[in-house]
């Protein structure tokens, strides 16, 4: 049975499972047998080891002597760790690595064994097996493989000793496969390898969580009840040509209305980000003191100065004029096929209350509502469909109000998705403290705005293709910049490069 047309595929959102769930999955996969397990360990070893080099770029490149600290288990997750170990010392010849075997090298399960066993004797002089932990070493990477999605607490004591003295050492880059062992070990990443376990959505020990695709779950169908993470298949219909047959009509209008003499700035971003979404046209109702140094800045939006209230927002005086365009113009413009409301739009009361009238009267075009227009006398307002961008403080103040079936892009480290009255959302693990600067939100509300005019039917695919490009672009701007020394603007120019699998 296909999806409905508003949902993402089996190809763009994969389920997120249960220890039971994957279990299960790997028993149907392969039955226990080493000869079919040991091709998918290496898979997900190297797939960590590429990730881990992708991700550490964020604070610079891979040192030519890095000091690489591995915590192997006796299972699965112990042989992943040194897979990723071996991948990483092969790509980089000047890398040292120790090994710690937490829980006895004994105790090593046969394909943990084979795989240190290929780590040792491909490096020799380059590994190191640690007794203990030398306390005067400078780790560039721990890798913690000690325990499994199967793994139950609690922690031996002599384990839990062993992790809070990782914890404690200067370790630049903390990675952990699947999930932190024991809940215990504090993670900067959290590799997910074949699927994403349900715990890694809640537990601040995993850092950020990175999904690597082994293919285990392609053509799954999606639990109705459970959530999904969001890959970057979500992105393919905006990957593909665009037909030669086309004028700008035929990619979408989106009214953006916001802006003020408090907030001047939000408006000019999210204009911005819609231009680089790919909508055909954008038009701004703005404040018409802000109107001529906006449109220097961004010639391509069309700019309408409207009348200003006494607190520097738009005046509810002007709002025949907006609502004759919301109508279609004369000369034959069309209407909006989408709007955006709240970027800049401050709290002025006046203002508040033109945001309300202009809900009363959209009929069909879907709306976004961000910012200062996620007050809960607005988002309950009319009948339009809507996608809301609140984060954790806007959501509380919000949460009676959200009209069901509503689209709400819940914003945060690990960004979900979803329609007001359904228990499952989609997940988007992309992005990360680059994001965490003034600004980003107004970003993501043009780019959703802009998606959205593009397919006014499908507003929930418009947020999650949204959140998802926001958030990969963030990675690659963080990459190739660092999370520091960042503008927000900066994360436009890296669009291109997530669109084409930068992040993949």
């Amino acid at each position: 049975m296909n999806p409905p047309r508003d949902t993402p595929d089996s190809a763009s959102a994969h389920p997120v499972l249960t220890a039971g769930e994957t279990k299960r999955l790997e028993a149907e996969l392969f039955g226990g047998d080493e000869t079919r397990e040991w091709p998918a360990m290496r898979r997900a070893g190297r797939a960590i080891g590429e990730a881990v080099l992708r991700d550490f770029c964020e604070l610079g490149n891979f040192p030519v002597g890095a000091r690489i600290l591995v915590l192997a288990g006796k299972g699965h997750n112990g042989g992943d760790a040194l897979i990723a170990a071996r991948h990483i010392l092969g790509k980089h010849p000047g890398a040292r690595a120790g090994v710690c075997f937490v829980l006895g090298a004994r105790a090593l399960r046969p394909l943990a064994m084979r795989a240190w066993r290929e780590l040792a004797q491909e490096n020799p002089g380059r590994v190191d097996i640690l007794r203990a932990l030398p306390e005067d070493t400078d780790w560039d990477l721990c890798i913690d493989g000690i325990f499994g999605f199967q793994f139950r607490p609690p922690v031996d004591e002599r384990v839990a000793a062993l992790i809070a003295q990782v914890n404690a050492l200067p370790v630049r880059f903390r990675a952990a496969v699947d999930l932190p062992s024991g809940g215990l070990f504090r993670a900067d990443f959290t590799y997910a390898t074949g699927a994403v376990k349900t715990p890694a959505l809640d537990d601040k020990n995993c850092g950020r969580l990175r999904y690597l695709d082994l293919g285990f779950l392609q053509n799954r169908a999606r639990d109705a009840h459970a959530d999904s993470i969001l890959t970057p298949a979500i992105l393919s219909p905006l990957r593909a040509l665009r037909s030669p047959h086309t004028d700008k009509r035929d990619f979408g209008h989106l009214f953006v209305v916001g802006g003020s003499r408090e907030y001047p700035g939000a408006v000019l971003m999210s204009v911005l980000a819609a231009l680089r979404s790919g909508a055909g046209l954008v038009t701004a109702f703005v404040p018409k003191s802000l109107a001529p140094a906006f449109a220097a800045q961004a010639p391509e939006a069309i700019w309408r100065g409207m009348a200003e209230s006494p607190a520097g927002g738009l005046a509810l005086n002007d709002f025949p004029a907006l609502a004759e365009r919301l109508a279609g113009e004369k000369g034959g413009t069309a209407r909006a096929s989408a709007l955006l409301i709240g970027p800049g739009l401050s709290r002025d009361r006046e203002t508040l209350v033109l945001a309300g009238e202009i809900l009363r009267t959209v009929k069909d075009a879907p709306v976004v509502l961000d910012a200062d227009a996620l007050q809960p006398e607005i988002v309950r307002e009319g009948v339009a469909p809507r996608i809301l961008t609140p984060h954790a403080g806007e959501l509380q103040r919000i949460a009676a109000a959200i009209p069901k079936g509503a689209v709400v892009v819940r914003k945060g480290p690990l960004t979900r998705i979803g329609r007001e009255g359904e228990a499952a959302a989609y997940v988007s693990p992309f992005g990360g403290p680059a994001l965490a600067r003034g600004g980003s939100g107004d970003l993501l509300a043009g780019m959703i705005g802009g998606l959205l005019a593009q397919a006014p039917g499908e507003p929930l695919l418009a947020a999650c293709r949204g959140a998802v490009w926001h958030g990969m672009a963030a990675d690659c701007l963080a990459r190739a910049q660092s999370q520091q020394a960042v503008r927000t603007t900066q994360l436009l120019d890296y669009l291109p490069e997530a669109l084409r699998g930068g992040n993949a």
